[in-house]
Parts: structure tokens; sequence; C-alpha cells
């Protein structure tokens, strides 16, 4: 279930929207499982992710001369808490279908941080907080750590296209042992909005995705992206 948390910030505006870009099969996925997956936040290609900026950690460090059990607490975090990534714009972006989709195979589900917080209702095992990703220099900055999940709602600026929305769970007091990531369920028709086709995709693709959308019984707006559409002079 969504729950508030009064240290983690979003936009102010609930009809905010956010995308998430996939492939095929993690979209049919979602659809037939009507659950989300959330990564475990150290399996994600930043090596940083979880991780603290330079004068954080060097705080912590002194802070764990006498008590290692302090810092051996920090890094273990990063196997106990799961995140599903959302990108906020109020357009597509190029470079996001060119980041998370291959192959002119890719879809965007549209949403609003909202929808988000609505669909995530139905789930009962395991709470859910949605915060803004704050971008730093990590040599200079600091990240604080009086709450777990601030580690987690920052990353380099050298990311800041990425524009994040993060769904986050801490799984931690469950005693669970986490491979990859875990799923979570979802409302579905809450959370998606509406789904648009990658820009570069045949016609066969758009109705074979109608197809499959409506035959799991579902009937979001669908569309190509207009973003390849023919040019005008």
């Amino acid at each position: 279930m969504y729950t508030s948390h009064p240290n983690i910030q979003l936009p102010n505006d609930p009809n905010t929207i956010v995308w998430k870009y996939l492939d095929l099969s993690k979209f049919l996925d979602l659809l037939l499982s009507r659950q989300l997956f959330m990564s475990r936040s150290d399996k994600f290609e930043d090596q940083y992710e979880g991780t603290f900026s330079e004068p954080t950690y060097e705080e912590i460090k002194k802070l764990s001369e006498h008590n290692p059990a302090f810092l051996k607490y920090y890094k273990s975090q990063r196997e106990k808490v799961v995140v599903s990534s959302w990108h906020i714009n109020e357009y597509e972006s190029f470079a996001m279908w060119q980041i998370f989709t291959q192959n002119s195979e890719g879809l965007a589900i549209q949403s609003t941080i909202k929808r988000l917080q609505n669909a995530l209702e139905v789930e009962s095992n395991y709470k859910q907080y949605i915060g803004e990703v704050n971008y730093i220099d990590y040599k200079k900055e600091y990240i604080p750590f009086d709450d777990l999940f601030f580690p987690f709602l920052f990353k380099r600026k050298s990311f800041q296209y990425e524009r994040e929305i993060r769904v986050i769970s801490d799984v931690s007091a469950l005693g669970l042992e986490i491979d990859n990531g875990l799923k979570i369920q979802i409302d579905i028709n809450q959370l998606i909005e509406k789904i648009y086709i990658h820009p570069k995709s045949e016609n066969w693709y758009k109705k074979l995705v109608i197809e499959l959308v409506r035959k799991l019984g579902y009937d979001f707006e669908i569309e190509k992206s207009d973003l390849e559409s023919d040019i005008l002079i």
C-alpha cells in the first residue's frame, strides 16, 4: 500500500505526468501478473545506487570507528530496499525511448503521481513510498543519513536527464532474501492512463499490441508515438 512519508518529497501537483518505458515482454508480464516488478537497489547499472556522497561517507566512517556494525548496517541496507523507477515529463522523451527500449519494439506507460499512489493501494504485504530523486555533486554535497530512505533518493548530477520518481519499499523487517527484486500487487487500470508505442515501430506492431491488450481484457487508449512523424515542409 502507498504510505506518505514526512521526509520524502514529491512534486506539489498530484497530476504530474510520469512515464515508464519498457519492452513488450515486460509490459505483457505486468498485464498478465497484475504485479509491478521492483528491483533490488544494488542491482541497478549505476554502482552508486543507495550509497552516500563523499562528505556523508566521511562522517559515517568517523561514527563507525568504535562501532563497525554501524557502517555494515548501511551497506547491507541496499540489499533490502527495492525500487521501481518512473520518469517525470509532460511529454514523451526521445532519450528515454533510446535508453530503455530496443529494436523499435518498446512501449511507454503514461500515468500520474496520483494514479500511481492509487494503484498501489491493492498491495497489502509491503509498504510503498514515492519520492522524487535529487541530483547532486557526490564529491561536494551532503546526503542526510537520519532517514534510511535518503541514500535511495539521491543520484549524481550526470543522471539529471532521468528526472526520476521512485516507488520504494524497505523489506528488511520481513526477513526476506531478495535475489534481483520482487513483485508487488498493482491496480493496472489505475496505473495506466495511456500507452504509447515506439516511434520507430511498424504498423503491424501497433496492431499486435492493440490486439494483445484487448484479448487480456483491457481497454487502454493506445497510440503510436508521433516523435518520428513526417515533417511538414
